[in-house]
């Protein structure tokens, strides 16, 4: 699944990094650590590598 944001692709490159310890899962906090605690490593990569162009910078309600 695509992320719908720049906020969203970026936390969940964040919680990407953290699976492949890249970065302490300590470090991570709000919608990163969700997405590490919930997502397996092909979705967060699938939601990762989202081209940011033409997002908007946050996803609205």
């Amino acid at each position: 699944m695509p992320a719908k944001s720049k906020q969203q692709q970026m936390a969940a490159g964040a919680a990407l990094a953290a699976k492949r310890g890249q970065r302490k899962a300590s470090s991570l906090k709000g919608a990163s650590r969700g997405m590490y605690k919930s997502m397996s490593k092909a979705e967060l990569r699938r939601m990762a590598k989202t081209k940011r162009k033409g997002k908007p910078k946050k996803k609205r309600r």
